[in-house]
Order: C-alpha cells, then structure tokens, then sequence
C-alpha cells in the first residue's frame, strides 16, 4: 500500500486516524487504542533554553444569543512536549514538517524496552546490540517500522529534575541534562540496514542528555527518517502486535510540531 500527503486508501488507516482522537486509552472494534500523548500545559517540558506552552485565555461564556461559545490563543516552541523532529531540524537538505510523506507516519509499530539498562545508567545509549538482541528474542525484523524506544522515563513526567537530570533553565541548564538515548551508530544502522520509517522515545531527546554533537539526529535526518520525542506511555505497548498514526501539526517550513501520536493494538 502506497500512502501520499493528501490520500490515504486504506480503511483501517481511516480507522486510526479517526481514533487519534479518543482519550489515554479507548477501545473499538476488538483493538485497544493508547494515547502516546503528553498533554500540552503549564507543566510540558521543553528544552531548558526554551519558554514553553502558553495558553492565553480568551473569552468563554454564552452570549447575548443564548450560546456558549470559548475561543483561546496558545504559543508554544516546535520542539517541546510530544512533538515531532523534521530531518531539516539537524540537516539542511532534509525535509521540513509539511514535507514528511504520510508513509513514514503510519504504519507497524514495534516497542524495544530499555528500561533496566536506562535505570542503572542515566546516561545510557541504546546500542546495535541491544537492537540485535531484540530481533532475536521477538523473532521479529525491524525493517520498516515506527520503533519506539522505552527507556522508562515517561513515568519521570512532568518532574523537570528526574526526567531531565536537573530542573533549571537556561543555557547553563544544557550541560546538566543526564537521560538515555539512542547511540548514533545505532541511528546509522536503523537508517541504513532496517531503513525503519520512524523512531520515537520516551526522553526529551533522541540522542542522550550528555550528547553535544547531537550524532543520532544528524545520522537519521539526512536520511530523512523522522524522530518522534517526549512519548508517553510506551510501557503499555507490546513488543510488537500495534499500528502507529504519528500526525503533527502541518507546519509549512517547520523545523518540528507537536504531535499526537497513538497506537492501536491488535487484541
């Protein structure tokens, strides 16, 4: 099946992106769909040089006409919270927001758990191995897949300190920043020997807290393979068994967007 960015044949991708909408966790038609979702609030982490979400509250009450009518104004940075990263975010000729085909952000889902290696270690970078040793064990390639990393760390949210390593601000807060993230040489392998369709993580970034080259961002972007960061509850998933809708707002130009992403698992 062949998807574009204005069609989509499939009913069962229809059914997905409909249900993106439902709440943490909902069920239909014998599959479970999860929320993967950090609400977006006061509380949403960003990076630590960012400022934030920002709702600003508009009016909200019924009018002369008898109607109840509420209208609100949010500003928020491209990357914070549950948000998707562009290939253009880390290199030049990658591809912006609008431009991620439709293909890489639905699909077969796999989730590889991390989370022991990440509790001994903070800093800890997802390896080939690891990879390896998943395919092995679940019998199971993850060639062209949505691969979700679970380290763990979205059950540090929205605590600044435990998820991020530390809850100050600013750009002396960069070098403070201590959690897991993926190896760039794994990100070169799962960009050329699995040639996966996305990858998500439940960290404020795809490369570890500690990382100042940003490797794994610039190793998947200029192969355009998207990154997906902040996930929430990747713990409900199972290894493999789920489909994956990641839909970002389609920022024109953008960098990276919020996005919701959901995964519905085959019951």
């Amino acid at each position: 099946m062949t998807l574009s960015n204005t069609s989509c044949q499939s009913p069962r991708i229809f059914l997905l992106i409909f249900l993106v909408t439902a709440g943490f966790v909902a069920r239909s038609a014998g599959e479970t769909v999860v929320d993967l979702t950090h609400a977006f609030d006061a509380q949403t982490i960003y990076w630590p040089t960012e400022t934030g979400f920002v709702l600003q509250k508009g009016p909200a009450g019924f009018t002369e006409r008898g109607y109840f009518y509420a209208a609100n104004r949010f500003a928020a940075p491209e990357h914070g919270g549950t948000h998707i990263d562009a290939p253009i975010h880390f290199f030049k000729a990658g591809q912006t927001v609008d431009q991620i085909p439709l293909s890489r952000l639905v699909g077969d889902g796999v989730c590889v758990d991390v989370a022991r290696q990440c509790s001994a270690d903070r800093d800890y970078l997802v390896t080939v191995e690891d990879l390896l040793a998943w395919e092995r064990d679940h019998k199971t390639s993850l060639v062209e897949k949505i691969v979700f990393v679970n380290t763990g760390y979205a059950e540090r949210w929205p605590n600044r300190a435990e998820y991020l390593g530390t809850a100050a601000t600013g750009r002396a807060a960069v070098s403070q920043l201590h959690f897991p993230g993926l190896d760039p040489a794994a990100a070169t392998w799962l960009a050329t020997r699995r040639h996966i369709k996305a990858v998500g993580i439940d960290t404020a970034s795809i490369d570890h807290g500690p990382s100042r080259d940003f490797g794994s961002h610039v190793n998947l972007f200029r192969h355009n393979v998207p990154a997906l960061e902040n996930l929430a509850a990747l713990v409900k998933l199972p290894p493999v068994g789920f489909r994956v809708a990641a839909l970002p707002m389609k920022i024109a130009e953008g960098s990276g967007s919020p996005c919701r992403v959901v995964a519905i698992i085959d019951e």
